[in-house]
């Protein structure tokens, strides 16, 4: 039966049509984040199962991980880069936790993510958060957890350095940029936990070893990681 709700969302899609971020074509009422289409056809990595798979090896005598993986390729001018410039400088927030929903589906009976029990989103600098308004890897968390409902993890990892953007500098220089970048808060940290960390997207993994390292310097902690997109 029709509700109000429904007959108030169609209106909406008359007035301000819905678009899908991979595509941007308008999306159809059964359509919740992006189309079938695209869907059906992103380049998903099929890495939930490989213990081996690139992300994993980008941390192999880094840091310690529990499991590590990401949903999707990155390919420059593809629809994967198209959702995440629109997640990230658009505003649209709704690809975020659409994306979110994906990666929790795809992960939440992977064995390289056994024992998990906490989720915890890449955190930016207050600075970069208040300019963007959100988090973009807080949306992913939120839609994850609609579909694998893990606990938040307790304490705060903060980003204490405002860092330059990594997108032109190599392995080392990213390195460099980003290896005091994070704390965790005294106050609140968390111990003993299996924390899923989660980001947009993975390059040469400096950003997520320097939060791993973070984590782990406390007592009885475990890190897996897992990202939208790897490039």
């Amino acid at each position: 039966m029709a509700t109000w709700s429904n007959y108030a969302d169609a209106m909406v899609s008359l007035i301000m049509p819905r678009c899908c971020p991979g595509c941007d074509r308008p999306l159809n009422s059964t359509e919740r984040h992006l189309c079938m289409l695209c869907v059906g056809d992103l380049p998903y990595t099929h890495a939930m199962s490989d213990a081996r798979n690139p992300v994993a090896r980008l941390f192999w005598g880094r840091v310690e991980l529990g499991g590590a993986a990401s949903l999707l390729r990155f390919q420059s001018g593809g629809r994967v880069q198209h959702m995440l410039h629109r997640l990230k400088y658009k505003g649209d927030r709704r690809i975020g936790v659409g994306l979110g929903r994906m990666m929790g589906e795809a992960a939440k009976d992977s064995p390289l993510f056994a024992g998990v029990d906490a989720v915890m989103p890449v955190p930016l600098h207050r600075r970069k958060e208040r300019m963007r308004g959100y988090n973009q890897a807080q949306l992913l968390v939120n839609g994850l957890r609609e579909v694998w409902p893990l606990q938040p993890a307790g304490g705060s990892l903060l980003r204490v350095v405002h860092t330059a953007t990594q997108t032109q500098r190599g392995r080392l220089e990213r390195w460099r940029n980003v290896r005091t970048a994070f704390k965790v808060d005294d106050n609140t940290a968390p111990t003993g936990a299996h924390v899923l960390l989660i980001d947009d997207v993975v390059t040469t993994g400096a950003t997520l070893e320097s939060c791993a390292q973070a984590l782990l310097a406390l007592p009885g902690m475990r890190v897996s990681v897992l990202t939208a997109a790897h490039a």
